[in-house]
């Protein structure tokens, strides 16, 4: 472990640690994102523990995750996203630090890898925000009456083409594949359809 005692591998891990840390609130649920986040910042804590490094800076950059949180909670609030990554930069630079109060850590490989994760973090998070904002592809109301087609056998489940999609479906009596068919409701994203003729025979 004594590799990790040098302060840019430090630097990195510590890197490492808070974008996966970031990323994994902005693509939640996958669990990989979060176990690699803890592990790399295990391996800071590790040379936190060992190294001289400024409490200012390790505040600084608890602090950078407040207004990213805040920043991706609504639209428009891009200031804060810019804060969040000036003041993370700020923090990881001078979180590892000589016996005078300086950085440890290389100039270059600071300047580097900061630039392009907070380059890369502006560009994600944003494009998460205008993911959030945007509106659904289908007002999933106004399928119900809509007219489609069976792609697959339908009863306690099969395929409809419907809206130009395709979809999960389910009818009350079978349905063979080919027929036309009318959205009675849905129950969420699966359809509840019935025979198009039918319909029109009874009406």
């Amino acid at each position: 472990m004594d590799f990790l005692l040098n302060p840019n591998v430090a630097y990195l891990f510590l890197l490492g640690g808070i974008f996966l840390g970031l990323m994994a609130v902005l693509v939640p649920g996958t669990g990989i994102l979060e176990i690699g986040a803890l592990f790399c910042l295990a391996l800071t804590a590790y040379a936190v523990f060992n190294l001289s490094f400024n409490w200012w800076a390790l505040v600084i950059l608890v602090l950078s995750i407040f207004p990213f949180l805040y920043s991706i909670q609504k639209p428009k609030r891009e200031i804060y996203l810019g804060l969040s990554i000036v003041l993370f930069v700020i923090g990881s630079v001078f979180l590892f630090a000589t016996d005078g109060g300086k950085p440890a850590v290389n100039p270059f490989v600071a300047l580097v890898t900061s630039v392009l994760l907070a380059v890369f973090l502006w560009i994600v998070a944003r494009k998460s925000m205008q993911a959030a904002e945007a509106p659904p592809m289908h007002d999933l109301e106004t399928l119900t009456d809509s007219v489609g087609e069976a792609k697959t056998r339908i009863h306690k489940e099969g395929s409809v083409y419907v809206g130009g999609e395709m979809w999960s479906a389910r009818s009350d009596k079978p349905i063979p594949a080919g027929s036309p068919i009318r959205v009675v409701r849905r129950e969420g994203f699966i359809l509840v359809v019935e025979k198009a003729d039918r319909l029109n025979k009874e009406n």
